[in-house]
């Protein structure tokens, strides 16, 4: 059972409740056994059937308490599997959301697709089974053994002896499928992460005529799923046989001493009928918990990956303080102040520091760029600043408000965020832009697409804004994936805008022409814009320039180039660099 289990929210009055139903049907269980041994041993005596219909409907009554009980718990069991299911899902997703898309990045995005759709699903099963499965192995057992003492001790021995074996053999093949269902979820996390990549990639494979290469390559990965899957279910249907032959050879082993001292007269054929009837019975719940054992692994593991993002840590202050910033009310406009201090970003225990000491202070409106060379910490100070992110150290200071970090949800409604991939969903162009604002009219998703210069696009679809992009829809090139993100922060109207590398796959003359769309976008916002292509510097108000995770200067351009520290090499290096 998962140690996680007796933690879920109401698990405790679940479990109550069908423990109690579990008690019933195992009455019931011993009760239609006897009363079924009764009317068969009078019937063999050659008593008239007619004598024995009051026994008979007894017989049918504990019948139809013993599956009663078993639909009821089910459907208590079903209930609270899609409360705690739903639940578990809605922490994943905000904890995501909480640790950002670096976390996104390096767990695989197909992974986590995957683990909140499918996983989540098959964890509701595992639920929905485990609940009264375990209950019944903690019962039935033990009422019918201690009814089958009380009629025949040597049948009672037979069966005490019987079942430890089976649970020791249960756990040793147990062990052997975990280990495997360990190996195939792992090759499902890599299939899951090279399908979403090859989706994204598909037109730069076909543009380069690799198309033919990487389909050998998903051959092999899908190929490894195939091989790693059927080793599972080798296991699963061996220990199934197992399960299987070892409770037929014990029920044998009791039906074998009970005929014979029926023979030598030492018991009756009701107290055998009885003890033959009860035995499958006191072996079932095992041998159910053995066959949905291996239906519910992965739903297990799926649950336990889904627990370790939520447990993930955010190296943040108490719950509790959280909570008290996302009650703040946040506002940005041109007289808005905020300040960082100290701040510094370490993503391992005794690693590395990504930021160092960082310390800024942002006035109002204004267009700032963010520069150094790679792994100077440029996306990292935008995952701050953005809110993604929440420093290991250091203190943040908004408008006379002190904050621990900016990852509230008060700070995110007032951003928008511009990745050097915008994520496109597969529905219509409209839908797209509006993403920060769905109630938009038309009209307005109508302007936000001109200012970002997708008038020209629109005119050449068949539907419009109405056709449908992205996955299942017509496929857009980079550039245009750009200005629909640029699109949606128009349309959004937020203060703030965060720009991480959104134009570093573009072609130099993809990106001056994006350029000239974007600059008027940034008028009366607060822009970061963190980058490498210098170019974009002498448009900025501000540029904040980055050297091993440290602000190594910062001023406008020509300030920093007239000062000739570390932003004029990096002009220098660059072929083409800006003077």
């Amino acid at each position: 059972m998962d140690r996680n289990l007796l933690g879920y929210k109401g698990i405790k009055p679940t479990l109550a409740a069908v423990l109690l139903l579990t008690l019933v049907q195992s009455v019931s269980i011993v009760l239609l056994a006897r009363w079924l041994a009764e009317v068969l041993s009078a019937l063999f005596a050659g008593e008239p059937l007619h004598t024995q219909y009051n026994k008979i409907m007894m017989f049918l009554g504990a019948f139809l308490v013993r599956h009663i009980m078993g639909f009821i718990q089910q459907k208590i069991s079903y209930a609270f599997a899609e409360r705690t299911g739903a639940s578990l899902r809605k922490q994943v997703m905000e904890k995501l959301f909480q640790l950002g898309p670096r976390f996104a990045k390096q767990e695989g995005t197909g992974n986590l697709v995957t683990l909140v759709l499918e996983g989540a699903s098959k964890f509701r099963n595992y639920l929905e089974l485990i609940v009264p499965r375990m209950a019944g192995i903690s019962i039935i057992p033990w009422v019918i053994l201690i009814y089958i003492f009380m009629q025949d001790i040597t049948s009672g021995i037979i069966l005490i002896l019987a079942m430890p074996i089976l649970i020791v053999f249960m756990i040793l093949i147990g062990l052997a499928a975990r280990k495997h269902t360990e190996k195939q979820l792992d090759t499902y996390r890599t299939l899951s992460n090279h399908f979403v990549d090859s989706l994204r990639g598909l037109e730069t494979l076909k543009l380069l005529g690799q198309g033919r290469s990487h389909s050998d390559t998903i051959a092999r990965v899908s190929d490894r799923y195939r091989s790693a899957t059927m080793r599972t279910l080798r296991v699963a249907f061996m220990s199934s046989f197992a399960l299987d032959f070892f409770t037929m050879l014990s029920v044998a082993v009791v039906a074998v001493g009970l005929g014979l001292r029926l023979i030598n007269g030492e018991i009756t054929l009701v107290t055998g009928l009885t003890v033959l009837i009860l035995a499958p019975e006191y072996f079932l719940p095992v041998r159910m918990v053995g066959a949905d054992f291996h239906a519910t692994l992965d739903g297990k593991e799926a649950g336990a990956a889904m627990q370790l993002i939520i447990d993930e840590p955010l190296n943040q202050e108490s719950d509790m303080e959280h909570a008290g910033q996302e009650e703040r009310k946040l506002s940005w406009t041109k007289d808005s102040c905020l300040s960082l201090s100290g701040i510094g970003v370490q993503h391992q225990q005794k690693g590395p520091h990504s930021l160092d000491q960082v310390s800024l202070n942002i006035h109002g409106m204004g267009k700032i760029g963010i520069i150094g060379a790679s792994g100077a910490g440029k996306s990292t100070l935008i995952d701050v600043l953005g809110g993604f992110l929440k420093p290991s150290e250091g203190s943040v200071i908004l408008d006379s408000q002190q904050l621990g970090s900016l990852t509230t949800n008060a700070w995110r409604k007032l951003t928008t965020y511009i990745p050097q991939h915008p994520y496109i969903f597969g529905s219509t162009l409209a839908e797209n832009i509006r993403f920060y604002a769905p109630d938009k009219a038309a009209s307005d998703v109508e302007r936000a697409a001109a200012a970002a210069g997708l008038s020209e696009l629109i005119r050449t679809l068949p539907h419009g804004a109405e056709e449908m992009i992205g996955n299942g829809g017509r496929q857009l090139s980079g550039g245009q994936e750009q200005r629909v993100a640029l699109a949606r922060a128009f349309l959004s109207d937020r203060p703030v805008m965060l720009l991480d590398e959104p134009t570093a796959h573009l072609d130099i003359e993809t990106e001056y022409e994006l350029k000239q769309t974007m600059l008027p976008l940034f008028e009366n916002k607060l822009v970061f814009l963190a980058t490498h292509r210098l170019h974009w510097m002498p448009d900025m108000d501000l540029i904040i320039v980055l050297e091993h995770g440290r602000v190594a200067e910062t001023g406008t351009h020509e300030e920093l180039i007239a000062r000739r520290g570390t932003y004029y090499e990096l002009t220098q290096s660059q072929l083409g660099g800006v003077e």
